[in-house]
């Protein structure tokens, strides 16, 4: 774009020189006498005078010398004029070459003052006639003069601003200012609409041109980024790469240093394992037996501590049983019912029962023989009652042997649910609970029987104890 602008300007500094070389030349020729090749003859027939001119010029200039000087001859004579007048007409004429190249447009309105001007003088020798007379030949006067003087110029080469000065002058016709107007619009429109096209091309081309520049520029910002995209995934894999092998080489690092603390340690601890090896697989022999029969007591509401597990399972000290027992009776799940319990219980043989009560104690008792129906006292050598919770803590967990085994657990099916040796027992309904301890079986030492303490021992109190729940587990 900066060099095209600096070749228009070269252009125009060029046309400038030519121009002012021009206008010089075509003065020299105005004024010198040199090969002038045609004659204007002026004034009168009698008596001509006599004015050399430039042939080409003189024609290139006036469309009425252009139309005459066609002929063959070498003069011409214009007798409507005097010496004077035409040499003035002449000179503007070839003045016009200037002022056209240099854009001034005011040969024309030159012209027309001068021609005003020439009128206004011979209208200075009518003074002496009647204003009638001299209204007419003013009006014969200016109408002669048009149509003499207006043949040898160009019509064509009027610009709106000539012909805006032109308006004040009287003499033109009416007709011929509404012609030159006219002409003048359709100038201005040529000379708008081709000053749009220049302008759309122009727009057009430097559209163009900006297009191509930000396409190029495009091209070398995406050559650009993509260059740098590339040059940056390959930092990027490098340094993932060396990352990676950091990482690795720490990783064995740290392993090789886990693996050697562990061995020093397992070192260390081997004169422990040795020692305790035994014992250690006691008890995870004894932890796996824990976890075996904790699963019988898995839903139960009552037994909720290990410890009790262990000391039914060391009491009963009858794997079988902890294996293969299950919770055959809840009165919470199966209803407050002796008749509920017996039709659960009765000829299972090997039978637990666990109570709560309200108060929050835990109490129970085993029998090898089982219940069954309506048989009254049943003998059970190996049957045994035990205290879990009760207020004695110091004393719990319990276990209380029978003493009377003829009397180790009492069986009717309609009038109470389970029965050992009336130390405890429930009524038809479950509740309330009944405790006697050390009827059948043998009381801790220490207490007597038959005192409110040995009544209250399992229970909290001697009758009318409220049960929470009953679980019975049998096989």
């Amino acid at each position: 774009m900066q060099i095209k602008m600096q070749n228009e300007n070269e252009m125009k500094n060029l046309e400038k020189k030519v121009t002012k070389n021009l206008i010089k030349n075509y003065s020299n020729l105005l004024n010198g006498n040199s090969f002038k090749d045609f004659s204007i003859f002026v004034e009168n027939k009698s008596n001509p005078f006599e004015i050399k001119v430039h042939k080409s010029i003189l024609s290139s200039r006036s469309p009425f010398f252009n139309e005459s000087l066609r002929q063959e001859s070498l003069s011409i004579s214009l007798n409507q004029f005097n010496k004077k007048e035409m040499e003035s007409i002449l000179k503007e004429i070839i003045k016009f070459i200037q002022f056209k190249q240099e854009k001034k447009e005011i040969f024309q309105f030159d012209f027309f003052q001068f021609l005003n001007n020439w009128i206004e003088k011979r209208n200075q020798r009518l003074k002496g006639k009647k204003e009638k007379e001299k209204e007419k030949e003013k009006g014969i006067e200016k109408k002669r003069l048009f149509h003499s003087f207006f043949s040898l110029f160009d019509k064509d080469s009027i610009s709106k601003q000539d012909f805006d000065k032109l308006k004040q002058f009287d003499f033109f016709p009416k007709s011929f200012l509404v012609d030159i107007q006219n002409k003048v619009i359709q100038d201005n429109q040529k000379e708008n609409q081709q000053m749009k096209i220049e302008i759309e091309e122009k727009w057009k081309k430097e559209i163009e041109d900006k297009e191509k520049e930000n396409q190029q520029m495009k091209i070398e910002i995406e050559d650009k980024w993509k260059k740098e995209i590339e040059n940056k995934e390959k930092e990027n894999q490098q340094m993932k790469i060396e990352i990676e092998e950091k990482w690795k080489k720490e990783i064995e690092d740290k392993n090789k240093e886990i693996e050697e603390k562990w061995k020093k340690e397992v070192e260390d601890m081997k004169p422990i394992f040795d020692k305790y090896g035994e014992q250690y697989q006691k008890d995870l022999e004894y932890e796996k037996q824990m976890k075996e029969f904790g699963k019988a007591f898995s839903d139960s509401e009552i037994i909720q501590d290990i410890e009790y597990v262990k000391k039914l399972q060391e009491w009963i000290n009858d794997n079988d049983f902890f294996s293969k027992m299950k919770k055959g009776f809840s009165a919470k799940r199966d209803g407050f019912n002796s008749q509920n319990w017996h039709k659960a219980v009765d000829g299972k043989g090997k039978t637990l029962v666990i109570i709560k009560t309200k108060q929050n104690f835990i109490f129970g008792g085993f029998t090898q023989v089982g219940f069954n129906g309506n048989t009254g006292n049943i003998n059970d050598s190996n049957a045994f009652i035990f205290s879990l919770r009760n207020d004695k803590g110091d004393r719990i967990p319990a276990k209380f042997t029978i003493k009377t085994p003829q009397y180790a657990i009492y069986s009717n099916y309609n009038s109470c649910g389970p029965y050992f040796g009336n130390d405890f027992y429930l009524s038809s309904n479950l509740q309330p609970g009944y405790s006697d301890f050390g009827n059948s079986y043998n009381l801790p030492n220490g207490i007597t029987y038959g005192t409110n303490e040995a009544k209250s021992y399992l229970a909290g109190s001697y009758n009318s104890w409220v049960v929470d729940e009953v679980e019975t587990y049998f096989i």
